[in-house]
């Protein structure tokens, strides 16, 4: 048996591996892009299977391929692909040039030649089963690239936003079991007013929720796809009947509400949608920056810093200094949110790339996008799992602050008001502001205790004394 197999194309032939799934577009590609080293990412492989099993249940139920042990066969091979086992298969480096070309030929050939093991036919056997003929028949890869990112995308987001729950209702438990922790409350990292530990995870929680609902949103904006469209939105090489059916056959296979653009042409030469969610992936990537950059600071010292939340350890944090634990959860999701915002630059700019009736640069935008999906599904996944179900308050250092701090002062204005508090302040000598105010007489620590309550911190204003 041979060790290779002779394929040709416009440019020339080449020999194959026999025992290779790819072929000679696939060959050719995999030598002109060593760029990122890494294959396109396996969700978009996934969602082309859906693609191209759409277009090919369309082909036959219109009557364009005959209904055969072929059809069978190619149909059984797309579905393989849908589950993920045909993944290794799909070889082409992300980065390419031709707008994603390389990709679809990819999934072509592969699509093919298992079509052909199925058979019991030898590889590149393309007169039984064709790559072009069959597989891509009435299509471009005009169409289905985007149409693939789009269902790429969509389980995406819904994957990250029941990651992103998650988190929210991991904070919002945190912010029931610390209800009734005060703490001191800081602007520009200055001590302020009080406050209560429950609080400032609450207000981790409805941020995150807010991102949650954008998430929501977003995937409106990629239910509209251009399958049908082949090269420039004008159904170029596929028959009417096929435009006008091919997206309903892919809603079904995947069950999302797709819908085909009304203008095909616009729907081709634009990716902004592309750019519209991806900048809602950075304003999430923003506020888990801001989460874990808090709590990196809450947990800091612990002796030496602030010190009121004390994260799960999870690893020995120096290789010198005995006993150091690092806040190692929190700064890797905050690097992999930097991350996402560097992936919606580059998004952003190979979106405004695009040339006249088509975008080159889909490529970056496709690995740019899934990619920055899957980082954040994973940071909060881990910022749950890690860090937030296991997170503590050191109560008594947080009572320490409170009462030994100037930031209570604020919470005897309604008892003494801003001048007597101000004199009080002033007076302290190096001593906590409950002491000093105990001694001089300007409360008990009953009122104290009363003004610095959960229950006084927590209410919205103070109620008015009735005489």
């Amino acid at each position: 048996m041979s060790e290779t197999r002779l394929e040709k194309d416009a440019l020339g032939a080449l020999e194959i591996p026999a025992g290779a799934r790819h072929g000679i577009h696939t060959a050719r590609a995999l030598a002109n892009f060593p760029l990122l080293g890494r294959p396109v990412h396996p969700a978009l492989a996934r969602a082309f299977g859906a693609v191209k099993l759409a277009a090919l249940r369309t082909n036959l139920r219109l009557g364009y391929l005959p209904e055969d042990e072929r059809a069978d066969a190619m149909a059984r091979a797309c579905q393989e692909l849908m589950e993920g086992t045909l993944a290794a298969d799909i070889r082409v480096d992300a980065l390419q040039g031709g707008a994603g070309t390389s990709t679809n030929m990819n999934v072509n050939e592969v699509l093919a030649n298992r079509a052909l093991e199925l058979l019991g036919l030898p590889r590149g056997d393309y007169g039984t089963v064709s790559p072009t003929g069959h597989l891509n028949l009435h299509q471009s890869t005009n169409d289905t690239f985007p149409t693939a990112l789009r269902v790429a995308a969509i389980h995406g987001l819904r994957e990250l936003e029941l990651r992103v729950l998650g988190l929210q209702e991991a904070f919002q438990d945190r912010e029931r079991a610390f209800a009734h922790v005060v703490k001191v409350g800081r602007t520009e990292l200055q001590d302020a007013v009080l406050t209560t530990l429950g609080r400032t995870m609450g207000a981790f929680a409805e941020a995150l929720n807010r991102d949650r609902w954008r998430l929501a949103k977003a995937e409106e904006r990629l239910r509209v796809v251009n399958l049908g469209g082949t090269a420039i939105g004008t159904g170029l090489a596929a028959p009417t009947d096929y435009i006008f059916q091919a997206t309903d056959a892919l809603r079904d296979i995947t069950g999302l509400g797709l819908a085909r653009a009304e203008n095909l042409v616009e729907a081709t030469q634009n990716a902004d949608a592309l750019v519209e969610v991806s900048g809602l992936l950075k304003a999430l990537a923003s506020t888990l920056i801001k989460i874990c950059s808090d709590l990196r600071l809450l947990a800091s010292g612990p002796q030496a810093g602030l010190g009121e939340v004390i994260l799960p350890p999870v690893q020995a944090g120096s290789s010198i200094m005995p006993g150091k634990v690092n806040p190692v959860i929190p700064e890797a999701a905050t690097q992999a949110a930097i991350m996402t915002i560097a992936h919606d630059q580059a998004l952003t700019l190979a979106v405004s790339l695009g040339n006249l009736e088509l975008n080159a640069f889909l490529p970056l935008a496709a690995h740019s996008l899934l990619e920055s999906l899957d980082l954040l599904a994973r940071a909060c996944g881990l910022l749950r799992e890690r860090c937030v179900l296991g997170l503590a308050a050191d109560e008594a250092r947080c009572r320490a602050q409170v009462e030994n701090g100037t930031a209570a002062a604020t919470a005897l204005l309604p008892l003494l008001g801003y001048e007597r508090t101000c004199e009080l302040v002033a007076r302290l000598d190096g001593r906590g502001l409950r002491e000093a105010g105990i001694q001089e007489g300007y409360f008990t620590a009953d009122q104290f205790e009363a003004l610095t309550s959960p229950e006084a911190v927590g209410r919205l204003g103070f109620r008015k004394a009735r005489p």
